[in-house]
């Protein structure tokens, strides 16, 4: 199939995507206010219809692997673009996230997020944030349920390396819950940024959880050696080559 017919699909997915945000959004937001249920309803329908669609619309089928956490713990998962954040937290009974402070106050979009149990934390501070988290925690604010972060802070895609930050270790250290790494190969096929997206089968795999207990530093090396193998292999499983 050429670029500019897969292009167009593309285009016409993405602009469904948006429409079904907006209009679940919108229709369960009564429910959504007074039910955390009701949150969590939209929220689900949204993730459901990005996995739907796409097969159809622009040939791009949607895997998730291992078996997902039912109880509470970290979920410390690659980020490579936002088909991954539908992806795991679709796969989640209880999923939630940190979110920034300022998102509180868009509309709809801050409700949601607030009804399903993210943390609102101040923007560009990182280590506030964690203490935030830990003490909402502390305090019984925080729902149960799978705390979604992503150890390298923001979507890198597929063959490039980035640090891992040290912000996951001391959630681990101090929630002392165990942590679920999960892998994706997703950036193969939906990209950072644009709106070109290419056929084949997006996969994020939830791997062995790590106890809690161990020290920081064994924890992040851990950590990261085991997402980065396992997205190195779904990369290659998918024709992916990286650059030396």
């Amino acid at each position: 199939m050429s670029y500019a017919i897969q292009w167009v699909r593309s285009l016409i997915y993405m602009a469904s995507v948006y429409l079904a945000i907006a209009v679940v959004g919108l229709v369960l937001f009564p429910w959504a206010v007074f039910s955390r249920k009701g949150a969590r309803v939209g929220c689900m329908s949204v993730c459901r219809y990005v996995r739907w669609a796409a097969p159809w619309m622009i040939g791009l089928k949607t895997e998730v692997r291992g078996t997902p956490p039912d109880y509470e713990c970290i979920v410390a998962a690659k980020h490579q673009s936002f088909l991954d954040v539908f992806m795991v937290f679709s796969a989640l009974p209880a999923g939630k996230f940190i979110m920034k402070r300022i998102l509180m106050y868009a509309p709809v979009v801050g409700q949601y997020g607030l009804r399903i149990g993210c943390i609102p934390v101040d923007r560009g501070k990182r280590g506030a944030a964690i203490k935030q988290m830990v003490a909402a925690v502390a305090r019984g604010e925080a729902t149960a349920g799978q705390l979604i972060i992503y150890p390298q802070g923001t979507r890198i895609a597929p063959g490039v390396k980035a640090p891992y930050k040290v912000g996951p270790a001391v959630l681990y250290e101090q929630l002392k819950q165990p942590c679920v790494p999960v892998a994706a190969n997703v950036g193969l096929f939906w990209p950072k940024r644009g709106i070109y997206r290419k056929q084949g089968t997006a996969v994020v795999e939830f791997l062995e959880p790590i106890p809690p207990g161990l020290p920081r530093a064994e924890f992040l090396a851990l950590l990261e050696e085991r997402i980065e193998t396992a997205s190195d292999r779904l990369n290659a499983e998918a024709g992916f080559v990286a650059q030396p």
